[in-house]
């Protein structure tokens, strides 16, 4: 009995031992394990806060790069600015510039158009000469390229319509020139036969145009109708340069054709002359002359010419009116048929009523 307690006292101190070492074992172990645990997690932490140091570096880099592009766009656009308004400037100043060189181009030109209206006949001379008549006279520009010359020579009354190469300005020199040289033909050299007149005024004219020894003269000319009422043989003779003459009797329309010949420089100047037409009057007949600017102008529903057929057409509608409304009729259809389209040419007819 004695040993068997002995033993068991000794089996208990051992299992005592075997359990304090484990106890202390796994305490070492636990303590191991919490230092582990501790220098993982200061290491998560230290890697953290590397993750957010560098998270926090890249942030103030870019909010340096978008401060920095800030800056740069705020100072290239002031830059920008400055040049526009720079640029503004200058163009104010040359729209200025420009707009004083247009006035007194426009004010030269307004200028001409005096000295081209005192070479016009005067309405008063118009009706003295043709009290039964009208000229619609429609300048595209400030001056015209068209021009109507009115003559009394003895016994004769010379009217033509003329129309010269181009509009505006240029038509308006050569105009001045037209009208000179008719004067010429007339005044000076007596000559009262519409052919005979628009050969003198084409040779003259090619004189005058070989001046200047250039290929584009060739370019330069003009189409005209010319008539010469006789008042004691009540006849009218007729000669024209592309431009026919109209003549309405008894409600027809007979045309009096001109010649296919240019008054100016020309590959066939000297292989022709103009023709010379003579119409015995009757009453009541009405004569047309006029330039191509009425028919070739565009407008109308779909945009297109006018046209001879249709300038016809209206002529002998209103041929039984006054001459008056005549006038008022062609200018209020054209301007209708025109629209919002532009003026294309110088438009010009003359009617005499007999």
């Amino acid at each position: 009995y004695y040993y068997l307690k002995l033993t068991n006292d000794l089996n208990n101190k051992i299992l005592n031992i075997e359990k304090i070492n484990k106890i202390a074992f796994l305490e070492k172990k636990l303590a191991v394990s919490e230092k582990e645990k501790q220098i993982e997690g200061e290491k998560i932490k230290a890697e953290h806060a590397k993750s957010q140091t560098k998270k926090l570096i890249y942030i103030l880099i870019a909010i340096t790069l978008i401060l920095l592009f800030t800056i740069y766009l705020f100072l290239k656009t002031r830059k920008l600015k400055n040049k526009i308004a720079n640029q503004h400037q200058k163009l104010e100043e040359k729209n200025i510039i420009i707009e004083e060189k247009n006035k007194d181009i426009t004010d030269s030109i307004r200028y001409a158009k005096r000295i081209q209206e005192a070479i016009l006949p005067a309405d008063e001379m118009v009706q003295n000469l043709l009290p039964n008549s009208f000229v619609l006279y429609k300048p595209k520009d400030i001056v015209s390229g068209d021009i109507y010359w009115i003559e009394k020579w003895g016994k004769h009354t010379l009217v033509a319509a003329v129309d010269c190469t181009g509009h505006g300005v240029p038509g308006a020199f050569m105009s001045i020139v037209a009208a000179n040289l008719l004067n010429e033909a007339v005044v000076e050299h007596s000559i009262t036969q519409p052919a005979a007149i628009l050969n003198s005024v084409r040779k003259n004219l090619i004189k005058k145009l070989r001046k200047s020894n250039t290929d584009e003269s060739i370019k330069d000319g003009m189409d005209a109708s010319l008539i010469a009422i006789h008042e004691e043989t009540n006849t009218l003779e007729f000669s024209g340069a592309f431009n026919p003459l109209w003549l309405i009797r008894n409600n027809e329309l007979t045309e009096y054709k001109a010649d296919k010949l240019s008054i100016g420089i020309s590959h066939t100047e000297n292989q022709s002359f103009f023709t010379n037409h003579q119409v015995k009057l009757e009453k009541n007949d009405v004569v047309y002359i006029f330039t191509d600017g009425y028919a070739d102008q565009f407008g109308g529903p779909q945009g297109k010419k006018f046209k001879y057929k249709q300038l016809k057409e209206l002529l002998l509608k209103n041929v039984n009116l006054s001459m008056n409304e005549q006038k008022l009729i062609l200018d209020t259809t054209i301007e209708k048929w025109k629209g919002e389209l532009e003026q294309v040419d110088d438009i010009l007819i003359i009617g005499i009523k007999f």
